[in-house]
């Protein structure tokens, strides 16, 4: 019960990796907000526990979607305690072909956005006394580019980025604010990897423990980064992908 009584804010959080984070929190003790722009896979973990699970719809793109969704989670619990900027997206495109609109709905959702749930949380936490833990997520190939992944390896180098610098000015109010940057994991475009047995051939030996990770091994990764455990690690890219190699 390392997150007893504490609240958080899940975007992203109704399906992959922001419902698995979703569902750790709930077994260590909090109550998750998961905000996206649909509910997806949330409707059974509302039915188990309503009192501790709330959606909100919300497009992290716009700012003022961002504030509803702050202001519902603290008129219904009161206060927020930890918040994980999960929503993304990714289009595949090489620079000579991505269109513009590809590119840019990257930049709003995984950088804009990030931004515009990183700073509404902030402003609740230092407005309710200080004291708080902001999550964002990154990846792997923030620093492991392919090609093809342009937008998607940009966005996330630029969202590590944003977190070292918000930590060192939160800081001192008592807010930590660190990186969760998964590898492959064993949905989407990892389960995908691993079922085509040719590009599985090509890529299987860059995996050092031989296998693609699972949701809930990043999500413990985020439960460490909420709870009190992580004490005294602030501005810090936690990578959780069983040491990828990649060349």
């Amino acid at each position: 019960m390392r997150l007893k009584d504490k609240v958080a804010v899940i975007t992203g959080g109704t399906r992959g990796l922001g419902r698995a984070i979703a569902e750790r929190y709930l077994d260590e003790g909090a109550t998750v907000v998961c905000a996206a722009r649909n509910p997806y896979d949330i409707e059974h973990l509302i039915r188990q526990l309503p009192d501790r699970v709330l959606f909100h719809r919300t497009d992290v793109a716009d700012p003022g979607s961002v504030e509803e969704l702050m202001d519902a989670a603290v008129a219904a619990y009161g206060r927020i305690d930890v918040l994980v900027a999960n929503a993304g997206v990714n289009h595949d495109g090489k620079v000579d072909r991505i269109s513009p609109e590809a590119w840019r709905a990257m930049v709003d959702t995984n950088i804009n956005g990030t931004f515009h749930t990183l700073q509404s949380a902030a402003k609740r936490m230092i407005a309710q006394g200080g004291g708080g833990r902001i999550i964002t997520v990154s990846s792997s190939m923030s620093t492991r580019v392919a090609i093809g992944a342009a937008g998607y390896s940009a966005t996330k180098a630029a969202i590590e980025t944003l977190t070292k610098v918000a930590a060192i000015e939160l800081g001192r109010k008592g807010i930590q604010v660190n990186s969760l940057a998964p590898g492959v994991l064993e949905d989407g475009m990892g389960r995908e990897l691993s079922r085509n047995q040719k590009v599985w051939e090509a890529y299987h030996h860059r995996f050092s423990l031989g296998r693609a990770g699972t949701l809930d091994e990043a999500a413990l990764g985020a439960v460490f980064l909420a709870s009190e455990d992580s004490s005294y690690v602030n501005g810090h890219v936690l990578e959780v992908n069983g040491g990828l190699l990649w060349a």
